[in-house]
C-alpha cells in the first residue's frame, strides 16, 4: 500500500510562487502515474496537472498552463508542482494522487483512475 504526503502550501499574494511536494512511501515499486488535483470551498475537485509513468508525459488544465510545472524525482519518490504567477483563483486545497500504471495526457484528468490520495495542502492567494 502506498501513502502520500503533501507539503509546501501556504499563503502568498497575487503573483507569488510556491512549490508543492508529494512524497510517496510504502509499496512504491510499481510504476505509478501521479496527478495534482485541487478543491476550493463549495466546488468540485478538479484536475490541475499530471505526470505519467510512461516517459514522464505531462498534462495541465488550461488555466495553469505556463504558470505551473509538474516534475518528478523517482529516486526520492517525490513529485513536485512548481507554481508561479499565482492568482486568487488558485486558492484551494491541493491533493496529490496516484494511479497504478501509465496514464495518457487525456486519461490523467479522470479522477476515478486515482486510487491513493494524500491529505492535501492548503494554498491561499490574496489579492
Amino acid at each position: 500500500q502506498v501513502q502520500l504526503a503533501e507539503s509546501g502550501g501556504g499563503s502568498v499574494q497575487t503573483g507569488g510562487s510556491l512549490r508543492l511536494a508529494c512524497v510517496a512511501s510504502g509499496r512504491t515499486h510499481s510504476p505509478m502515474s501521479v496527478a495534482w488535483f485541487r478543491q476550493a470551498p463549495g466546488k468540485e475537485r478538479e484536475f490541475v496537472a499530471g505526470i505519467s509513468s510512461l516517459r514522464g508525459a505531462t498534462g495541465y488544465r488550461d488555466s495553469v498552463k505556463g504558470r505551473f510545472t509538474i516534475s518528478r524525482d523517482n529516486a526520492a519518490n517525490t513529485v513536485y508542482l512548481e507554481m508561479i504567477k499565482l492568482e486568487p483563483e488558485d486558492t484551494a486545497l491541493y491533493y496529490c494522487a496516484t494511479a497504478v500504471g501509465a496514464t495518457t495526457t487525456t486519461s490523467m484528468r479522470v479522477i476515478k483512475l486515482y486510487n491513493t490520495w494524500g491529505q492535501g495542502t492548503q494554498v491561499t492567494v490574496s489579492s
